[in-house]
């Protein structure tokens, strides 16, 4: 669900004491509608004002920021940055939060500034104004031709977006409640009433509402109410929804109107569930800004090569048929004495099979008996050569095709700028992209794996693209279990082990981050290889990431992103 203006309610009240006078020790801008604002003590605070995931919250994830800051966040830096917030404040059932922050202006005196977050889908903004009131910058701008109502520029003094023509929930008693339900349109259902009726309203919300009533409108108030009195007084609780174990939804009350289609469970806090849910959607809206132009480019070369290995495998097919042409060759050879030029066919018997059947050779009538036996031995002679020539273009083919396979899987699970700048690099050696040229200083840092730490304290390492994959293995030492996905493209593993036998735990949790780092991420049981990491080799001239193994073991095990991540936090 978007977060409607009612569960914004519960995270304000979840964030303000948390907040509520810690001073702005930093502000980083991880992405063009992203703010992080970070407090004393590592704590987070994300305002996100993306069309499709407007949200604010504490955050524990730590997001990869731009070598170069964009304008706005050096703006923030300029005028919030050492200052402390003094208040978190919500316009009432609206869907806009602001911080005021106490900093130093520019003469040295404490001025009040208001930091505004409008999380109203595709109008979602950032807003920063001073203490008269008026804008000093926005994330977006909104000038006359956008709107003719409301603009947003710097200068103009900040008005509260125009509200809904829509009752509160909040304000309305029994008799008016029943009033209202007594017009309701003929054939309209209850939950869609209940949403073109009152603000602050979500679908979800209203649908668990008319539930609770027995989708009868006689009881319809008894439930409204009862939502009612959980709001006023702020009886939030975080709900995340799942179905299939996958996030489906979220909100702040318990839901029961799924059944036994989907699953409700009680997050820690709303700050959780809003990372957790969001996750993997930052992950994907990723992949489309920063890497778009990188899948684009992988995508048609493996179509490209995929298109090319099936006519191979045809013409393939056909030169295995090329002991026919050998045979034609002979049987006009044994043949010439009763054939003339000019003749279009020969039926001759076959004597290389048993009984010797009829067999008709079709012929050139440009050409001589002698000639159309050449003819079928050159073909023949064409066939197996290239047999030989196919069989070695199949085989660079298909390795090449999963190289750019395993390209477009590390596309997919790439997290942060330099993971796309790695990417992009390693097109650019291999041919598929062209240079783009000299890199602005700073623009590249230096890369590394994904580390983690086993229950028994073990490091894990995780590659994050195939060139990354080739130094972790050749790096490792030669007792350390090296581990991969079976027959599927995934993410080099490598559990230090330090010297001694490792615990069955750590390979556990070890193959279960191969499984979450490849392919078969969303799948169920994944097979994983294990072996000591000498007995990994790279063959020479192979492509990136590509190696051989021998004397493995092999595990089954299911990518659990909570495994994942109680590792990662330790």
């Amino acid at each position: 669900m978007p977060l409607d203006a009612v569960c914004l309610r519960a995270v304000v009240g979840e964030l303000t004491p948390q907040i509520t006078g810690a001073r702005i020790e930093k502000i980083q801008q991880p992405a063009r509608d992203q703010v992080v604002l970070l407090l004393r003590h590592g704590r987070r605070v994300l305002l996100c004002a993306n069309p499709n995931q407007p949200r604010i919250h504490m955050t524990e994830l730590q997001r990869d920021n731009p070598a170069q800051p964009p304008m706005f966040c050096m703006l923030l830096r300029k005028y919030l940055q050492g200052g402390a917030i003094v208040a978190v404040e919500q316009a009432p059932l609206e869907r806009v939060v602001w911080l005021t922050v106490r900093a130093a202006d520019e003469l040295g005196e404490l001025s009040d500034y208001r930091l505004i977050l409008e999380l109203m889908g595709r109008r979602a903004n950032l807003i920063l104004c001073g203490s008269d009131g008026r804008i000093i910058d926005c994330l977006r701008r909104v000038d006359l031709e956008m709107s003719e109502s409301r603009q947003v520029l710097p200068g103009l003094y900040y008005r509260l977006p125009p509200a809904q023509k829509k009752l509160s929930p909040l304000e309305i008693g029994e008799e008016d409640f029943a009033a209202l339900l007594s017009r309701r349109p003929e054939g309209t259902p209850l939950d869609k009433w209940l949403v073109d009726t009152f603000t602050a309203m979500s679908p979800l919300v209203a649908r668990e509402i008319v539930f609770r009533a027995d989708e009868e409108p006689s009881a319809l108030w008894q439930s409204f109410s009862r939502w009612q009195n959980d709001v006023r007084y702020e009886h939030f609780t975080p709900i995340i929804i799942k179905r299939e174990n996958k996030l489906m939804d979220f909100t702040y009350l318990p839901v029961a109107q799924y059944g036994d289609y989907a699953v409700s469970e009680e997050a820690e806090s709303f700050g959780t569930l809003l990372d957790d849910f969001y996750e993997q959607r930052e992950q994907a809206d990723r992949v489309h800004q920063r890497g778009q132009d990188l899948l684009k480019t992988a995508t048609n070369a493996r179509d490209r090569i995929r298109r090319k290995i099936a006519m191979q495998e045809k013409e393939y097919e056909r030169t295995l048929d090329r002991d026919r042409l050998r045979i034609f060759g002979e049987l006009i050879t044994a043949n010439f004495y009763r054939m003339e030029r000019g003749q279009a066919r020969l039926v001759a018997q076959n004597y290389y099979e048993e009984n010797c059947p009829d067999v008709e050779i079709p012929l050139d009538v440009r050409l001589s008996p002698q000639e159309n036996a050449a003819r079928y031995f050159k073909q023949y002679a064409k066939a197996k050569t290239a047999q030989r020539v196919l069989t070695e273009q199949l085989e660079k083919g298909r390795e090449e095709l999963a190289y750019l396979e395993s390209v477009l899987q590390e596309l997919n699970q790439a997290e942060s700028e330099q993971d796309f700048n790695d990417i992009r690099a390693e097109l650019e050696s291999g041919g598929y992209l062209r240079s783009r040229g000299k890199k602005q200083a700073g623009f590249q840092r230096a890369s590394k794996p994904r580390e983690y730490r086993s229950s028994s304290g073990l490091r894990i390492l995780v590659g994050r693209n195939n060139r990354q994959n080739d130094k972790l293995t050749k790096d490792a030492q030669r007792w350390d279990v090296w581990l991969h996905t079976q027959k599927i493209h995934g993410s080099h593993v490598i559990l230090c082990t330090e010297g001694a036998d490792p615990d069955e735990r750590s390979l556990y949790e070890a193959a279960v981050l191969a499984a979450y780092y490849s392919q078969g991420r969303d799948g169920g049981k994944v097979s994983v290889d294990y072996t000591p990491a000498r007995y990994v080799k790279k063959p020479a001239g192979s492509r990136p990431g590509m190696v051989v193994y021998t004397t493995y073991q092999t595990m089954a095990v299911t990518p659990d992103e909570t495994v994942v991540k109680s590792l990662k936090s330790k």
